[in-house]
């Protein structure tokens, strides 16, 4: 039987023949050399994802001059001496039967390094959006040498054995900035119209296709809106994409939005759902007739089966889900849906962690990501008897591990179910994946043999009893009670009560802490219908805006009217009226009927004690350790495992 048959039928587009329409679109990693050469760890990270069987795979953007590397080791493609790095990933991708495209791309002034070395250089010098610092107007004579450079790094890429190049024509960086009126205000032919704004993006396009002839599939990534305000929109650009096409555009990428639209649409919290882009692919094929690439949260290669299926695009890209499971396309191929890590899109792994400068590319689901040189294949050398205490992300996560790698695996969690804290994350507005997640990974686990007891506490006893070689202590952590007059009485609740159903939504609540789980625990409420005012001490949100569910979880409680207020402490709780101090001023909320308490996590790690008195090798891993993210979680659980 043929599964899928839309996504994995073939497509031609000149020279390049495509075993299948799943696209791997370009994800940048920092896994390159400081000097901006391919380094071992990026040929691990391509070659783990290749072995999944995209059709096409394009890489991580590729700065095509100096002036335009958005980080310090960017991939480059301004020398010949990047070509030999180049070739290892061309190389890596045909030996296991896909594609591979080059993309080319110059950030302009999305570099944050380059704008704080005063070396950055735009359409105009208007400042940044993300980073806020101006960069230098670029002179013609320098459009003309950033355009040929643009030609002699499609000829690297020829060079090095790439199928097709990808111009990155998206996302706000240069050729976006001359496209957009707002970052474009210069008086020259390359300024004002929209026909002069998309002079630059033509100009590269023609000379890019002079470079590599007539046959070589040029693929260009374009945001077919800005979705920013009085950015363009596509019924603004509809009238330049002819000339696109004429240009040398064999292949359009229709993805969105800049890095400076609100919201990280270009790479989508799991507040938009699967697909959410499609319409806009549909548009430009309409309006084009090329060949078109769909993204936009895909997980579901069914999905992607449809789209295709209707005609609504050619071929599609799943981004971040190649982080999360580089193995969901042969799962599908094989008729294994249910084995598939769906990616959650919480972004902390990915787009956070670079955005944040927490270092190098993770998946917060998949600890092999980014550290493929690292991943130990298994089995174990030595089989141990190992337990693992607490099924949130850490302890699943370390069970999944350690089975993989043939350790015998027991699991206890005290609770009625599994998943830990993701139970009541996954009850907070637009989070139910969360909880799938969890779901996800003790079937998983189940079906590789771990033995998984719920309802179950561990004691000394247990363990005197059962004596396991190593524990893995993932008890998570428990909620913190400040010492507020007041705490006790009845209308006072913690966060995972009113998330869980076990206290229902009161009409005037008042949630204490504005961390994560108060900030989502305040807009469950506000969904409910509730009036909410949630008090923090810190001066500013704890969750950032620049992330992009921190920019959700703010933009939806402001518009649900929620009352937010730092720098404010509770001087105590009454029956009807809650006393703040705000500032050193105090103020009485009233009326009020319900507190709820979220001032964080403190760790649950009483065995700790009890494992080392009996001196059993151990491991304490996520909350226990220190209440933080999944990401910390996982990863630590994975490395206890290994």
């Amino acid at each position: 039987m043929n599964l899928l048959p839309s996504l994995f039928a073939p497509i031609k587009i000149k020279s390049l023949d495509l075993v299948n329409r799943a696209v791997m679109p370009p994800m940048g990693t920092n896994l390159g050399n400081p000097d901006g050469t391919v380094s071992e760890a990026n040929l691990a990270y391509i070659k783990r994802r290749a072995r999944g069987g995209a059709g096409l795979i394009i890489t991580e953007i590729a700065s095509i001059h100096p002036s335009g590397s958005a980080i310090p080791n960017e991939l480059g493609a301004y020398d010949d001496r990047f070509i030999p790095g180049l070739k290892k990933i061309a190389d890596a991708v045909h030996a296991a039967g896909s594609k591979v495209a080059l993309q080319l791309h110059h950030a302009g002034r999305e570099s944050l390094y380059l704008l704080q070395e005063k070396k950055a250089i735009a359409p105009s010098a208007i400042r940044s959006l993300v980073f806020g610092l101006t960069p230098r107007e670029i002179t013609r004579e320098e459009i003309q040498e950033i355009i040929a450079a643009f030609g002699v790094a499609a000829r690297r890429g020829m060079e090095a054995g790439f199928d097709a190049v990808e111009v990155h024509g998206a996302h706000g960086y240069l050729i976006t900035q001359f496209l957009s009126d707002l970052s474009n205000k210069r008086g020259d032919e390359y300024g004002g119209s929209l026909s002069n704004r998309s002079r630059f993006m033509i100009e590269v396009l023609q000379e890019v296709r002079k470079t590599v002839g007539e046959d070589f599939p040029i693929s260009l990534r374009l945001s077919v809106e800005e979705c920013i305000k009085d950015g363009y929109t596509f019924e603004d650009i509809r009238p330049i994409l002819p000339n696109l096409v004429k240009a040398g555009a064999d292949i359009l990428h229709a993805s969105l939005g800049t890095h400076g639209s609100p919201g990280g649409v270009t790479s989508a919290p799991f507040e938009y759902q699967p697909g959410f882009n499609v319409w806009r692919a549909k548009k430009l094929k309409e309006a084009v007739g090329l060949p078109v690439i769909a993204v936009g949260r895909f997980t579901d290669p069914s999905l992607a089966n449809e789209v295709i299926a209707r005609g609504e695009a050619d071929l599609v890209a799943f981004g971040r889900q190649y982080l999360a499971d580089p193995d969901f396309l042969t799962k599908a191929r094989e008729g294994r849906p249910e084995d598939i890590r769906k990616c959650i899109a919480c972004n902390q792994g990915c787009i956070e962690r670079l955005i944040l400068g927490e270092g190098k590319i993770r998946c917060a689901l998949n600890p092999e990501t980014g550290q493929e040189i690292i991943y130990p294949q298994g089995p174990a050398a030595v089989r141990r008897n190992v337990w693992v205490v607490g099924s949130g992300p850490g302890g699943l996560t370390a069970a999944y591990e350690a089975a993989r790698l043939g350790h015998k695996v027991t699991l206890f969690e005290k609770e009625e179910e599994t998943g830990g804290q993701l139970r009541f994350a996954s009850k907070a507005p637009f989070k139910e994946q969360y909880g799938a997640w969890a779901s996800w990974l003790t079937a998983q686990i189940k079906k590789m043999g771990v033995i998984v007891h719920t309802g179950i506490e561990v004691t000394e006893s247990m363990i005197s009893e059962g004596n396991p070689e190593v524990v893995i202590l993932a008890s998570g952590g428990e909620q913190i009670k400040p010492d507020i007059p007041g705490i006790d009485l009845s209308l006072a609740s913690h966060a995972w009560q009113i998330l869980e159903g076990a206290v229902p939504p009161g009409k005037h609540a008042v949630v204490i802490g504005g961390g994560l789980i108060g900030m989502e625990t305040a807009d469950y409420l506000c969904q409910k219908g509730s009036q909410v005012t949630l008090v923090e001490v810190l001066k500013h949100s704890p969750v950032l805006k620049i992330t992009s569910h921190g920019y959700m979880l703010h933009t939806r409680l402001k518009e649900a009217g929620c009352r937010l207020l730092f720098n404010t402490t509770v001087k105590k709780i009454e029956e009807s009226s809650v006393t703040v101090l705000i500032e050193g001023r105090e103020q009485v909320l009233s009326p009020v009927d319900q507190v709820i308490i979220a001032v964080g996590l403190k760790p649950h790690d009483e065995l700790k004690a009890i494992l080392q008195a009996k001196k059993i090798r151990h491991f304490i891993i996520g909350d226990a350790l220190q209440p933080r993210r999944i990401i910390e979680a996982t990863e630590e659980g994975a490395r206890a495992a290994w």
